[in-house]
């Protein structure tokens, strides 16, 4: 017997083939079922015994408890507190009960903790290296006291409302509000001065190198020679002619009786000092070759262009290892050293790259500064490095460049730097000042503006280079007045002659 079906609309099917639609994929099956108050509570009561049940016997305020007591019924621990006779000092017993040092057998006495004192945390914070001291001073100090302060002998029971009280914050968030971190005294260095004036080049002088014997240093300059000179007496010993453009960069091998050049004629050149010429050229680079420095333990070169390229070289061959891509604009410095990563570079387009040199390849980008990365330089004991730019002058920590801090306040364009073992960080402008800084905090203790050789323009004022030499004692500058000036520590002066002009002022220092 057949069954009659129901006929219905095309206009009706359609609207019921839309809902069906409607149904299957527009209503939000996403959205969270309404919670259950009950269980809701629960789950917290679990959580927080799971994960902060180690932290729950915290000292409360009298001011939070009444605000969190409500919330608190549901989380009942089997912590309690203590208070024995007149002790100042109240003691803790936890859930967890452990021993207070290692071979301490647990007893009824062990299981119970002293709170510290605020004489015990400022002691030990003296034994603490300075940088942990002072976050640890500021930490723990600050909120122990207002702990002392506040907490009276009946305030502390309760051990429900403990456990909220991480949450609500009522009276903690003051308790642990952590002062702003001042910056630590600066080590005193004796200031320089003006030791001896050379003359001799007919150019800029851009690049200097201190050979690793000390008796010498090499300039080059835009005039197109490299000029030898006796570091002892400032003597000319001897000038190279061969580039056809301004020497750029110069290095000192202290593996071989090797000197290095490169300048804007893109030529990159070895010189033998037994015969005094040039042996080997380095060809490859398509524009101006602006820096060149030389691995301390393998025999390596390495240059950097404004084709926005660093080149690996092996010395004895010739052959161009490795090309380092990836900056966008023109790479002005260049730094190796022995530890990982060994090659360093900083930019036209603002960045820092540190290099895997086996790879070569990136191994990571710095990118904080604002403006053209001019100079490097490397701090001859410690793991880290500076970077010198228009915008400020930053440190950072190797392998993965780290920042440690800004040094501000030299506000011109920073052609170069150099910092010693003593922790004196030298950067010098293109408008001819010298600033001296403090490695350690940052505090700019000394700033020269060396007059201009007569005859010269005030505006021909710039420092392009310097270098401390081996000893230290000797600061070497190259500038756009065609002059080498040497600069030596001040032997007179002493911290009361020369007081540190310094206010631990509260650090504003900025996140990168």
């Amino acid at each position: 017997m057949a069954e009659d079906v129901q006929k219905h609309s095309v206009h009706t099917l359609v609207f019921r083939s839309l809902k069906r639609t409607h149904d299957m994929f527009v209503s939000d099956h996403a959205k969270s079922i309404a919670q259950d108050e009950e269980s809701q509570k629960m789950k917290m009561s679990v959580k927080l015994k799971a994960d902060y049940n180690a932290v729950l016997h915290m000292p409360v305020l009298k001011e939070g408890k009444d605000r969190v007591s409500l919330l608190a019924g549901s989380m009942l621990g089997n912590q309690s507190y203590t208070q024995p006779g007149d002790d100042p000092e109240y003691l803790i017993t936890g859930t967890h009960a452990y021993p207070s040092g290692p071979g301490v057998a647990l007893t009824a006495d062990t299981k119970i903790h002293r709170n510290p004192s605020e004489g015990g945390i400022n002691s030990l914070a003296l034994v603490l290296p300075p940088s942990q001291a002072r976050q640890d001073i500021s930490r723990t100090a600050s909120s122990v006291g207002d702990i002392h302060r506040h907490a009276g002998g009946g305030e502390r029971s309760h051990p429900q409302s403990s456990s909220v009280s991480l949450l609500d914050g009522g009276g903690t968030r003051n308790a642990m509000a952590r002062k702003a971190p001042t910056m630590p005294k600066p080590q005193w260095h004796p200031p320089w001065k003006l030791f001896r004036v050379i003359s001799g080049h007919l150019g800029w002088v851009r690049s200097i190198a201190v050979e690793p014997g000390n008796e010498w240093f090499v300039t080059g300059s835009a005039d197109r020679t490299i000029k030898i000179w006796d570091l002892a007496s400032g003597k000319l010993k001897l000038s190279l002619t061969g580039h056809i453009s301004t020497v750029r960069g110069v290095a000192v091998s202290n593996r071989s009786p090797y000197l290095f050049s490169c300048g804007e004629d893109k030529q990159v050149k070895c010189w033998d000092l037994e015969y005094n010429k040039v042996i080997r050229h380095y060809h490859g680079h398509l524009s101006a070759v602006y820096d060149i420095d030389l691995h301390p333990t393998i025999d390596v070169l390495v240059t950097c262009s404004r084709d926005a390229t660093a080149r690996v070289w092996d010395i004895r061959s010739k052959a161009n290892v490795h090309t380092l891509t990836g900056h966008t604009n023109t790479v002005a410095t260049v730094k190796c050293q022995a530890a990982e990563p060994q090659i360093i570079t900083g930019s036209h387009d603002s960045t820092i790259r540190l290099w895997d040199l086996i790879a070569g390849k990136t191994r990571a980008t710095l990118t904080n500064h604002k403006k053209s990365v001019r100079t490097l330089a490397m701090h001859p004991r410690q793991y880290t490095f500076a970077s010198g730019s228009a915008d400020n002058i930053k440190q950072w920590m190797f392998p993965d460049g780290s920042f440690i801090q800004n040094l501000s306040g030299h506000n011109a364009i920073i052609n170069t730097m150099a910092v010693n073992s003593d922790g004196v960080l030298v950067s010098g402008a293109d408008n001819g000042t010298i600033h001296m800084w403090d490695w350690r905090t940052g505090y700019n203790f000394q700033r020269i503006h060396a007059a201009v050789q007569p005859g010269s323009l005030d505006s021909e004022s710039g420092i392009f280079a310097c270098k401390f030499d081996n000893s230290e004692s000797r600061l070497i500058t190259a500038e756009a007045d065609k002059t080498i000036k040497v600069y030596k520590e001040d032997d007179t002066a002493t911290e009361e002659t020369h007081p540190i002009n310094w206010k631990p002022e509260i650090l504003k220092r900025k996140r990168f």
